[in-house]
């Protein structure tokens, strides 16, 4: 693997993490049971697995094929999915699920709310602290539906990702 630190670009640019956050993900993930087995064959090593699943998550239309992948990581077309799926039991399988992706304490909402309040100079959008706007979602080709609707700003066909765990409205959001 090209980690070293003349590389570090393009290695972040093929798994879209820096070669450190990526040992520091294998280490968290290497002892989980699903990188094991009972067989004289071995497993893949879990950083080309943890590699594989990455590029696969970080990439969009043909480069995410599974036979762009597997020709990109010399594997086996059936390895693109198993390795997937691997990486992802083991994430899930940690707790690494619950340790990074987690609702703010009540200090870390009043701090995010001074924030807004702060960088956006209105105090009524103090309530406004955990909404996330603007996160693009590229899909392969335009739907067959409406598909001039997924056109984007950036010329491509992709959906937008807004995420907020609180209502800011006074009125119910049902129909």
């Amino acid at each position: 693997m090209w980690k070293n630190a003349e590389y570090a670009e393009l290695f972040r640019r093929e798994v879209r993490v820096w070669p450190e956050t990526f040992d520091a993900l294998v280490a968290k993930i290497k002892d989980h049971p699903v990188f094991g087995n009972n067989s004289n064959n071995a497993q893949a090593p879990v950083s080309t697995q943890l590699a594989v699943a990455l590029y696969r998550f970080g990439h969009y239309g043909n480069a995410a094929s599974q036979l762009s992948i597997s020709y990109w990581a010399g594997v086996s077309l059936g390895s693109v999915p198993l390795y997937t799926a691997r990486v992802m039991t083991a994430i899930l399988g940690v707790g690494l699920l619950k340790e990074y992706v987690r609702m703010p304490n009540e200090e870390e909402k009043e701090k995010a709310k001074e924030a807004v309040i702060r960088m956006s100079g209105c105090k009524e959008w103090g309530g406004g602290w955990c909404m996330v706007d603007g996160t693009l979602i590229p899909i392969y080709a335009r739907p067959n539906w409406y598909g001039v609707s997924y056109f984007d700003r950036k010329m491509n066909y992709s959906m937008s990702l807004q995420v907020s765990n609180t209502c800011l409205s006074p009125y119910p959001l049902t129909s």
